[in-house]
């Protein structure tokens, strides 16, 4: 890279704390690369992300198969797919097209993903599993939006703690309810479609952690905007940090590994057992020292 790409690159990454390593050396140089590509042909970070949907639905097709070949091919296109959407926040980012529609499809895409990969494995598995396959994976995917839901939501506090407001996409239910009354389903049906779903997800969110909640409504009583001082920002950040690694393992890289070897050695159920034993552990290890950490800055701001 010049100096100059060198400069744009880094400007197109959101922190190197909630960086996972496999991002970093993977997916964001690859990601940078579309990016730069996409904004000479003029197109927008929205039709990025809708590319890389139908790529990550053809992947889970592929995944029906009992057929290696056509397995890896699918690893491919999944591949492919996540570098999209790698793509789309730095081509947003480097072109200042940041917007709530953007943000709502870019956390529609790896649920349409793995919704196509979840039916997949369940047909390819049914003459074998029966109807059984559908309850392991119908419990797996629910604790997966759950885990991807609550990973989003600490890296974009962290990020609020770490950049402020700007540097970060930390919503509450309130304003995302306010924005949904105010669209029209008539002029607007799909925008309020998926404005309905954005309310609700970030109220589950909310939901989840109460102490936060009570810890953020104090630094709103008394910082403007819950902006709280460098020192007392740079305490939670050293708090918070830690968990980033959970949040990564929770996302995308750490998942898919484990599916691909479970694809490997044809047994791709291993992968449901992964996500309701592991990935469940670590989710719920994760929540409980939020929590902890945000009563102790509660009484950290209240003792003030």
């Amino acid at each position: 890279m010049t100096p100059e790409d060198k400069k744009m690159y880094q400007a197109s990454l959101k922190s190197k704390d909630t960086e996972e390593w496999i991002d970093l050396l993977f997916y964001r140089p690859i990601g940078f690369r579309w990016a730069l590509l996409f904004r000479r042909l003029g197109v927008k970070p929205n039709a990025v992300t809708i590319a890389s949907i139908f790529l990550g639905i053809i992947a889970g097709v592929l995944f029906y198969f009992h057929s290696l070949p056509l397995n890896i091919i699918g690893m491919f296109f999944l591949v492919w797919a996540n570098s999209y959407d790698s793509a789309d926040g730095q081509l947003a980012r480097l072109t200042g097209q940041k917007s709530e529609l953007g943000r709502i499809l870019d956390g529609m895409s790896g649920d349409c993903w793995f919704i196509a990969i979840y039916f997949a494995i369940c047909f390819r598995l049914m003459p074998t599993w029966s109807f059984w396959i559908f309850i392991l994976a119908a419990l797996a995917g629910y604790c997966h939006s759950k885990q991807a839901a609550m990973a989003d939501y600490y890296r974009n506090i962290h990020l609020f703690f770490l950049l402020g407001k700007q540097g970060s996409e930390l919503d509450n239910a309130r304003q995302q309810t306010a924005i949904y009354n105010q669209m029209s389903w008539h002029d607007g049906f799909v925008q309020k479609l998926f404005q309905f779903f954005y309310k609700n997800y970030t109220a589950n969110q909310e939901q989840m952690t109460p102490c936060f909640q009570r810890f953020f409504h104090a630094l709103k009583e008394r910082y403007a905007d819950g902006v709280a001082p460098v020192v007392l920002r740079e305490q939670f950040r050293q708090k918070s940090l830690p968990l980033m690694k959970y949040t990564n393992i929770l996302s995308f890289n750490i998942r898919v590994i484990v599916l691909f070897i479970s694809l490997l050695i044809d047994m791709p159920w291993l992968y449901f057992v992964f996500e309701l034993t592991v990935l469940n552990a670590l989710f719920i290890y994760m929540v409980w020292k939020h929590e902890k950490i945000s009563r102790e800055m509660f009484s950290m701001v209240n003792g003030q």
